[in-house]
């Protein structure tokens, strides 16, 4: 495994890059955009291919460099379902797999930091982001942070790990890098509590400051989606209703998503299943898309889970020589609110 924690001096952030080996897909953990040119070089040294990029939460202290790495690398972007963001390509759930390839990682959904905040386990390892701390916790006092909730993400989630488990958080200020979950339980004197109430009242009482970026990087980090009509070409970007109204017999409908997804939010009748990570092979010569897209009439309407992956692989197809394609705007959640019908996968 390729493995690089990075540190961003200013906000104290630490990101990652996990790999599964060279010359494969990577998977970036939350990024700072002042570091997004450091990121690609590193990317590009390494022989990596950015596939996804996960945000834990949402920051107050840095503007995430998520957007401007999707916009740069066509990657896909990654956070919790409950994070208020405008649009992201994936949002996971409590004990999803966020994975590329030669990397899996499990979804935690550990609030309390912020009602959205997620840390993401590995066999060995966790990325813990503002929840656990090296020798603290997260602050609860903004952002709908909630102290009861983090005690029961710590005590109830994280600190049930193994004790071995190697804990890299989202940020330090001290100079540490990294610790176990043991180590925390027995020397982080935030976790030393009796009880709930007696963590909350520890938290109540810290009277931080807010954060000196909270003002600016918070209205930015909910502002990360993609716009998702081409104004060049306004005929690729078709709404859920046009979808539905004015299907045309030769057009495929074709499921970007992944077989989790799939499986975990259904899929539109009759569409085609071919994943978003393996876009370039399927378009290139001799892919299935590009073998379709040839016929005589045909249409491909791409579709994903929100429409950001979507309006990337019009871009993508286009680039590649295949021009009838276009995508249905807000994903397979505006087919759904628009009343379309679901199968299951």
């Amino acid at each position: 495994m390729i493995f690089r924690q990075l540190y961003h001096q200013i906000s104290g952030t630490y990101t990652y890059l996990l790999g599964g080996r060279a010359g494969g897909e990577a998977l970036i953990i939350d990024p700072v955009q002042e570091q997004v040119e450091r990121y690609l070089t590193l990317l590009d040294e390494l022989g990596l291919t950015l596939a996804k990029v996960v945000d834990t939460h949402v920051h107050a202290d840095h503007i995430s460099g998520m957007a401007e790495l999707r916009d740069r690398t066509r990657c896909v972007t990654v956070m919790g379902r409950e994070a208020p963001v405008d649009v992201v390509s994936m949002r996971v759930g409590d004990g999803d797999e966020v994975a590329v390839d030669g990397i899996s990682l499990r979804a935690l959904h550990t609030p309390g930091h912020t009602a959205e905040s997620y840390s993401f386990v590995m066999e060995d390892r966790v990325f813990t982001g503002d929840t656990l701390l090296i020798r603290g916790t997260g602050r609860t006092d903004f952002q709908n942070g909630d102290a009861l909730q983090q005690y029961d993400s710590l005590f109830g989630k994280l600190l049930t790990l193994p004790d071995e488990t190697l804990v890299y958080p989202g940020h330090d200020y001290k100079g540490d890098t990294v610790s176990t979950i043991g180590e925390e339980r027995r020397f982080n004197p935030r976790l030393q509590v009796a009880s709930a109430t007696d963590y909350a009242a520890l938290m109540n009482a810290l009277d931080l400051a807010n954060p000196k970026m909270m003002d600016v990087a918070v209205p930015a980090n909910l502002r990360v989606g993609r716009g998702q009509a081409d104004d060049a070409h306004p005929e690729c970007a078709l709404s859920a209703d046009e979808v539905m109204q004015g299907h045309r017999p030769d057009d495929i409908l074709v499921d970007l998503r992944e077989t989790g997804e799939r499986e975990r939010e259904g899929a539109i009748p009759g569409s085609i299943h071919a994943p978003y990570g393996g876009l370039a092979d399927m378009i290139g010569p001799g892919g299935v898309l590009r073998a379709l897209a040839a016929r005589p009439g045909h249409r491909l309407v791409y579709y994903c889970a929100f429409g950001e992956r979507s309006a990337m692989a019009v871009e993508t197809s286009r680039q590649g020589g295949i021009g009838n394609v276009c995508h249905m705007i807000g994903g397979i959640a505006s087919w759904r609110e628009a009343g379309g019908t679901i199968e299951g996968c």
